[in-house]
């Protein structure tokens, strides 16, 4: 960073099972908006540039979204990264604030979707224009394609191939997200707030094998937003108190080994994740053992296994073993996904690393209420989207 960046407020709504409420995008990114700008004790007057982001919807959604907010004519960008894309707007807002360019922006997230599975590039009438068309093609070389939702079956690829190649068990899937949906009953803003043991998740419906339903992410209505401002904005309005600082922020895409290795482990985005957290690492001076609380894309059961490894809480292949000796949860070394994650918070694919954001903003302020990381100082954030995008973000606070 060029300069300090601090998050001083953030806000989201309630994620909630699409069809289920009458709203629409722009009032979620209202609400979220509103929130996150209340949070901060900051007029919209005060903003001076706008990062949205979302992935389903037409050209300047962002724009009327952020008009829910205000018509003070300032820039507003849209942004659109995959499921990575939350913290893209998050990161070119940290990189508008950290190069001198604002010293007051607004990071703003939202996504309305339909019900069922998240759809893919197999279901393209045009395969070869899909951005995910070199990703399923190697899939479908590697383990065939088969008629179940083509983002569970890479990831129930990559699942299985750490099984074989690891011995990564079926239980120590579906640990995690047991672990997840237990920390859920803690969030009111998540969409699912039950607790199911190792065998219910087991026991669910199979979506693509070895992953049941109770380990995938579901769609998601809903929206969040952080307000970001320089060193001298803190200082100026007396923002201290709740200023958490952004240490460091980096995003990988695909290098040629996410698709040479020819495994699914690869091409959902392990060498991204390892790129982007070595940057980070690197900036900040920090390692996995300086940070507290986690919250990662566990889109998948399999992908937070993948993640802890990417991210050097553990060595290659030893994912399985960390989430069964309990170390990702209260009690443990690192508490990963308080909020219950993307599996049973939700997944909104435009809020959801702004999601994170605010999660991370909140325990390091000690404000999460019954999830809350005793002591945490440091935290770190994980957003990625196949095609493909990794963003990394280390926060601190004291």
């Amino acid at each position: 960073m060029s300069s300090k960046v601090y998050v001083v407020g953030v806000g989201m709504t309630k994620f909630e099972k699409p069809e289920t409420r009458e709203w629409r995008y722009f009032d979620m990114a209202r609400e979220a908006g509103t929130a996150a700008l209340g949070d901060a004790g900051v007029r919209y007057e005060q903003v001076e540039q706008v990062a949205a982001g979302y992935v389903f919807g037409p050209s300047t959604c962002g724009q009327r979204a952020a008009y829910e907010l205000g018509l003070t004519g300032v820039p507003v960008y849209n942004v659109n990264n995959n499921c990575a894309t939350g913290s893209t707007a998050l990161m070119m807002a940290v990189q508008w604030v950290a190069g001198g360019l604002n010293d007051c922006v607004l990071a703003l997230g939202f996504e309305q979707m339909k019900r069922g599975a998240l759809g893919g590039g197999m279901n393209n009438d045009d395969f070869n224009a899909s951005p995910l068309a070199r990703h399923y093609t190697l899939m479908a070389e590697l383990h065939g394609f088969e008629p179940t939702p083509p983002t569970a079956q890479i990831f129930g690829d990559a699942a299985r191939e750490h099984m074989e190649r690891y011995g990564t068990t079926a239980e120590q899937l579906a640990m995690v997200a047991a672990k997840n949906h237990r920390h859920s009953v803690h969030n009111p803003n998540a969409q699912f707030q039950d607790e199911y043991s190792v065998q219910e998740i087991l026991e669910a419906k199979e979506i693509h094998r070895p992953l049941t339903k109770l380990q995938c992410s579901p769609t998601s209505d809903g929206a969040a937003a952080a307000v970001v401002v320089s060193e001298r904005f803190v200082e100026e309005w007396g923002l201290g108190e709740q200023a958490v600082e952004v240490v460091a922020q980096a995003m990988a895409t695909d290098t040629a080994e996410a698709f040479e290795t020819r495994s699914c482990i690869d091409v959902v985005g392990r060498p991204m994740t390892r790129d982007a957290a070595r940057r980070v690492y690197e900036v900040s001076g920090l390692g996995p053992e300086d940070v507290d609380v986690i919250e990662l894309h566990d889109c998948f059961s399999i992908n937070e296994l993948i993640t802890y490894e990417a991210l050097g809480l553990c060595g290659e292949g030893e994912g399985g073993k960390l989430v069964a000796d309990g170390g990702t949860t209260y009690g443990g070394r690192w508490v990963v996904n308080p909020s219950g994650g993307l599996i049973s918070k939700g997944h909104p694919l435009g809020a959801t690393g702004l999601a994170q954001c605010a999660e991370i903003s909140w325990q390091l302020r000690g404000t999460a209420g019954g999830r809350q990381v005793e002591g945490a100082r440091v935290g770190m954030a994980h957003n990625v989207g196949l095609g493909g995008a990794a963003v990394v973000t280390v926060f601190r606070r004291g």
